[in-house]
């Protein structure tokens, strides 16, 4: 069995989503102790970032042509496919930048396309877990209601193309206690904070029955 895991927090040390993935990623090695987990880690060893259009423009090129940046990008995009596919689970750990998908993150994104079949359902039948986290509030109601353009499109991409049976975790106010703007909400911060742990060890007891199923 293996676990694929995927980091993406540019402060590892005091990471919300790490946080959370550990979790999960514990409850995953309480019932597959000895499985392999693969890492990768966006925020602290980012891919490329020109590397998507070298991938692109090389599937319009004959091999032959291509150039060295062209094989190094259609390599790399192999390799990150390959490492999703073999995985019998994934976990995801993405925090909101910028009330969206880092540039790192999507940078992973389209190379895993670019390295598969157009609307492939790379992760069908995989049990995946996105953890996630955001520094203020966007529920119901909220000023920043709709500010959040991550996770929508992270359920898009994760669950509707490339079909993963998804679980998402999700924690907010992660800002309280660093920015004193936010001090009012402390306790309904505590609040969403324990409701995060629990969910991400359920989710990670889940995940570790969970079976990737054929596709």
């Amino acid at each position: 069995m293996t676990l694929f895991r995927l980091d993406a927090s540019i402060l590892p040390a005091t990471s919300s989503s790490r946080e959370i993935a550990d979790l999960v990623e514990e409850g995953w090695r309480a019932t597959h102790p000895h499985a392999e987990v693969v890492r990768r880690h966006l925020g602290t060893q980012p891919l490329p970032s020109g590397a998507w259009a070298e991938a692109v423009t090389a599937a319009h090129v004959d091999e032959a042509a291509r150039t060295p940046e062209q094989r190094a990008a259609v390599a790399l995009s192999a390799e990150l496919v390959e490492e999703l596919t073999t995985a019998d689970a994934v976990l995801l750990a993405v925090p909101l930048y910028n009330f969206g998908v880092s540039q790192h993150v999507k940078t992973w994104i389209d190379l895993v396309v670019a390295g598969a079949e157009a609307g492939a359902p790379l992760l069908q039948g995989t049990p995946t877990v996105l953890a996630t986290v955001r520094g203020g509030a966007y529920g119901a109601g909220t000023p920043r209601e709709g500010w959040d353009h991550s996770t929508a499109y992270l359920r898009r991409i994760l669950a509707d193309v490339w079909q993963a049976d998804l679980t998402v975790v999700e924690r907010e106010f992660t800002l309280v206690g660093v920015n004193p703007a936010l001090d009012e909400f402390t306790e309904l911060a505590a609040e969403m904070h324990e409701k995060a742990l629990s969910a991400a060890r359920e989710a990670g007891t889940a995940l570790g029955g969970a079976v990737r199923r054929a596709a």
